[in-house]
């Protein structure tokens, strides 16, 4: 399978994605600059990156969606192909209209940093489909503004088509009924602000994360 990882200036998770990405796959992603206008032939699977891409300046996330390769990413999930934003990645996600809502600034309005447990919601979508409805996995969290904000009719909406795939387990930075990742509404975009990437292996602490991308890989195929 063809993968490909947006780079954005200020993208600082990106070599941990293209990791993941190369050790569930056998191969490893392109490596897609955001100046670029094209994703390569044949991807399969894209990826936006944590870090703080463009310095966080204006709103996360909003001069990295106006990039010119997130129109071929946005046209690429318009077709069906899955995109996975992470973090910064998810902030992109939701400034560009992928995904409803958007990322706030913390409710502590502090950086967080740590391991923290989350709910699966839904484990009938193609990021999902490695983990049962209900369980309980531990990612990393690392952000300042991941307090994902949505009005109550478009959280409503949200919850009642299956959308939200995980929640916090615990309080973590104030995010609306504790969402940490939502999909859209054909299943092939998930924003989500803990780090999947960095659970990958017993070194990491744990595997939940390789569970994932495995049950994405293995969706697509």
């Amino acid at each position: 399978m063809k993968t490909a990882v947006i780079v954005f200036p200020g993208s600082n998770c990106d070599r941990d994605m293209a990791v993941a990405l190369e050790a569930v796959t056998g191969r490893a992603p392109a490596m897609v600059w955001h100046g670029d206008s094209e994703l390569p032939d044949g991807t399969g699977l894209i990826a936006l990156p944590g870090g703080f891409s463009y310095g966080d300046y204006l709103r996360c996330g909003a001069i990295s969606a106006r990039s010119p390769i997130v129109k071929a990413v946005i046209e690429a999930a318009e077709r069906g192909v899955p995109v996975l934003g992470v973090c910064n990645g998810f902030q992109v996600l939701t400034e560009t209209g992928l995904l409803p809502g958007a990322l706030m600034r913390n409710a502590g309005l502090n950086f967080v940093c740590r391991d923290v447990a989350l709910t699966v919601e839904n484990s009938q979508t193609a990021f999902t489909n490695g983990y049962q409805k209900g369980e309980t996995i531990t990612f990393p969290v690392a952000h300042h503004d991941g307090s994902y904000f949505a009005d109550d009719a478009t959280l409503d909406a949200l919850e009642g088509e299956g959308r939200v795939a995980f929640r916090y387990a615990e309080p973590v930075n104030g995010a609306a009924r504790g969402i940490a990742g939502i999909v859209n509404k054909a299943g092939n975009v998930l924003g989500m602000m803990p780090h999947p990437e960095r659970r990958i292996e017993s070194a990491h602490g744990g595997d939940d994360g390789r569970r994932l991308f495995e049950g994405l890989v293995a969706a697509i195929a």
